[in-house]
C-alpha cells in the first residue's frame, strides 16, 4: 500500500504540471478510461491520443482520464495501473478505450491487463468488469491477433466513430455481456468478433471535413518528445499511393485544413508555445505549405515538420525550418535506386533528392537524415549498393552530418505488399551490415531496427486470433519467450510472414479501409513490372473505392482540384484501372 502511495503522488504531480487537462466530477458520468499501452513520453506525443481524450471529454455526460504503462517499457512489478487524472484503477471504470498505434504494444496490453488484474480474455469478462475496446492504426487494420481480447474494436476516425459509441456504451455497460455486444455492433464502424463471425467485412468510417474538430495539441507536458510545441494536423491522408505505406491506403482520401485553419489554431497555440509542429503524411504536399511556413514565421512562429516529400520540396519551409533552429533535416527517400522507387511507387528522381541535400547545406542544417527501408519486395543486393551510393553522393554535397536510417520492410495488410513475402532476417541483417561496412568509414551513420523484432511485428500485422493465446502465454517480452509461446501453441513465425496467394482468404478481412482488393491486385501487378501508379487526385476519382461520390462530386470540386495541381505536378493524373 506504502508503495501505492508512492505511484498516486507521482500521477498527482505529472497532472499538476500539464496544461490543457481535463478534470470532471464523476457523478452521473460515463467512466472512460483512454488507455495507451506504452510510456507516458511516447503516449503525449501522439495526436491520436489528443483528439480522443478531447472526443470523449467533449460529451458533458462522460468523464475520460488517461491511463499509461508505466515510464519504462517494463514497468516495476510494484506499480499500480491507475488513471492519471484521478488515480483510480482500471475496474472502477466502465469502458477501457485503447489506442493502439504499433503492433509491438501488443505485448504491453496483456502485461497491463495481468496487472490491473483483469482477465485477458473477452470469454472470462461477465459485466461485471469494463468493455475493453482498441482502436488506432495497428488494430484499424488487422484486429484479429487481439479479437479474443477485446469486446470491440474501431474501425476507422475517432471523430466518426466516439459520439455515437458513448451512446451506445450508456446502454452496453448496463447489459449482459451477450446483449452489450449486439449494441456495440449497430455503431457503424465498430467490429465486435463475438457478433461478427462469418460475416461482410465491417467497412472504416471517416469524417469528410477535418476542419470541423481541428486536431491540436490539447494537454501540454514537457515530459513528451514534442513538449516544446504545439502539434497541428493539416492535412489527413495521402494520395501518392507508396505501395509499402499502410497509412497512405487507410487514411484515404486525401483532406487538407485551410491555411486560415491552419494560422487560428497556431495563433492559439502559440499562446502556450513558441513552436508549431506541422503533422500530417506530407507536410510539403500541402497545397498552401508555402504560405503556411511564411505566415508562421511572420507571426514569430518556431517551424517543425514531421515528414517531407522532395517531389517538390517547399524552399520556404525548409527556409522556416532553418531560421527556427532546428538542428535536423529529415527526408525519406525510402529505396536507393530509381528502379526500387518505381517499385514502391515513389517516382523521386536522384536529381530531386540531391537537390533537397544541397538545400539542407545551403541553410546551414548541422544535421542530414536520410530515411531508407531495406529488405522490400524484389530488392537485389544493387539496389542496397544504391543505397550506399546515395547516401556518399549525399555526403560529398552536405559538409556536416549525415545519418541514415536503414529499417527492415514489414509488409502491411491494406497495401499492394499485403500478399508478399517478408525477407528473411539473415539476409536483411547481412544488407544493413554492408551498408555500415561501406558508410561507416565515409563519415555517414547506419542505424537500424533490429530484424528480429521486426520480424515479429511481421507476424503480429498479418496474423490471425491464435496470436492472442500466444500473447497471453509471454510472461516476459523476449524473443526467446515469444518462440516459446508460439511452439507452445502449435505455430511457428514463417507461417505468419509467407508470401499470400492472391486467392487466399486472409486474417484481416474481417474489415475493410475502403480500398478495394481489386485495386490492390492492379497495383501489385504493376509493382511486379516496375510501373509507377500516377498520385490520385485531391477530390474523389472512385477507382480504389476510398472515396464516395458525396466527396468526389462535392460543390467546389474543381477549385480543389486547381488548388492542389501544383503539389503534385506530373504526378497528377486520374488513376485507370
Amino acid at each position: 500500500m506504502k508503495q501505492n502511495y508512492r505511484y498516486i503522488d507521482q500521477a498527482k504531480k505529472t497532472v499538476a504540471q500539464e496544461e490543457g487537462v481535463i478534470i470532471k466530477n464523476w457523478g452521473g458520468k460515463l467512466p472512460v478510461a483512454l488507455v495507451w499501452p506504452n510510456s507516458y513520453r511516447v503516449g503525449m506525443s501522439s495526436l491520436a491520443l489528443h483528439i480522443v481524450y478531447r472526443l470523449f471529454n467533449d460529451e458533458p455526460d462522460v468523464v475520460c482520464e488517461r491511463v499509461f504503462f508505466g515510464d519504462q517499457q517494463a514497468p516495476r512489478a510494484d506499480e499500480p495501473v491507475i488513471s492519471l487524472e484521478s488515480q483510480r484503477p482500471l475496474d472502477e471504470f466502465a469502458t477501457l478505450a485503447f489506442t493502439i498505434s504499433f503492433e509491438m504494444d501488443y505485448f504491453n496490453v496483456v502485461q497491463l491487463l495481468r496487472r490491473a488484474g483483469i482477465p485477458i480474455f473477452a470469454a472470462e469478462r461477465d459485466e461485471s468488469w469494463p468493455l475493453l475496446i482498441a482502436g488506432g492504426p495497428a488494430v484499424y487494420t488487422n484486429p484479429e491477433p487481439l479479437a479474443e481480447i477485446f469486446d470491440a474494436f474501431a474501425i476507422g476516425e475517432a471523430e466518426a466513430i466516439v459520439p455515437p459509441l458513448i451512446d451506445a456504451l450508456w446502454e452496453a455497460t448496463e447489459m449482459p455481456r451477450a446483449e452489450a455486444y449486439q449494441r456495440l455492433a449497430q455503431v457503424d464502424g465498430v467490429y465486435v468478433p463475438a457478433v461478427h463471425t462469418g460475416g461482410p467485412a465491417i467497412p472504416r468510417v471517416w469524417v469528410k471535413d477535418i476542419e470541423s474538430i481541428p486536431t491540436v495539441t490539447q494537454i501540454y507536458s514537457d515530459r513528451t518528445e514534442f513538449g516544446d510545441r504545439t502539434l497541428i494536423e493539416i492535412a489527413r491522408g495521402c494520395g501518392r499511393g507508396c505501395r509499402f505505406c499502410m497509412a497512405g491506403y487507410v487514411y484515404r482520401p486525401m483532406r487538407e485544413m485551410h491555411l486560415d485553419t491552419v494560422l487560428a489554431a497556431a495563433r492559439h497555440g502559440l499562446k502556450h508555445r513558441d513552436r508549431i509542429g506541422l503533422v500530417s503524411a506530407a507536410v510539403s504536399d500541402h497545397s498552401w505549405i508555402d504560405d503556411i511556413a511564411t505566415e508562421l514565421r511572420k507571426m514569430g512562429a518556431r517551424l517543425t515538420a514531421s515528414s517531407m516529400r522532395v517531389d517538390p520540396i517547399s524552399e520556404p519551409l525548409i527556409k522556416g525550418l532553418a531560421e527556427s533552429g532546428n538542428q535536423t533535416l529529415t527526408i525519406a527517400p525510402e529505396a536507393g535506386s530509381v528502379r526500387m522507387r518505381k517499385v514502391i511507387n515513389k517516382p523521386q528522381s536522384d536529381a530531386q533528392i540531391l537537390h533537397a541535400v544541397e538545400l539542407a547545406a545551403k541553410y546551414n542544417f548541422p544535421q542530414l537524415k536520410m530515411y531508407f527501408m531495406v529488405g522490400q519486395p524484389s530488392e537485389t543486393e544493387a539496389d542496397v549498393e544504391a543505397i550506399a551510393d546515395m547516401a556518399l553522393a549525399a555526403r560529398e554535397i552536405f559538409p556536416r552530418h549525415v545519418a541514415i536510417n536503414a529499417t527492415p520492410y514489414v509488409p502491411k495488410p491494406h497495401t499492394a505488399f499485403q500478399w508478399t513475402a517478408m525477407m528473411p532476417v539473415e539476409t536483411i541483417e547481412m544488407r544493413v551490415n554492408y551498408l555500415q561496412e561501406r558508410l561507416n568509414p565515409g563519415g555517414v551513420t547506419v542505424r537500424s531496427d533490429s530484424p528480429a523484432w521486426a520480424a515479429v511485428e511481421g507476424a503480429l500485422a498479418r496474423g490471425d486470433r491464435r496470436l492472442g493465446r500466444v500473447l497471453a502465454r509471454m510472461r516476459k517480452v523476449n524473443l526467446r519467450e515469444w518462440q516459446r509461446a508460439l511452439e507452445a501453441e502449435g505455430l511457428s513465425q514463417d507461417e505468419f510472414l509467407r508470401e499470400r496467394q492472391l486467392t487466399e482468404k486472409l486474417p484481416w478481412e474481417s474489415v475493410t479501409t475502403g480500398v478495394t482488393k481489386a485495386f490492390f491486385t492492379w497495383d501489385l501487378r504493376r509493382a511486379q513490372r516496375d510501373d509507377l501508379t500516377k498520385a490520385c487526385p485531391p477530390a474523389g476519382c472512385l477507382k480504389c473505392n476510398a472515396c464516395d461520390e458525396e466527396w468526389a462530386f462535392r460543390p467546389n470540386y474543381q477549385a480543389a482540384l486547381g488548388a492542389n495541381l501544383g503539389a503534385y505536378g506530373d504526378n497528377f493524373i486520374p488513376l485507370e484501372i
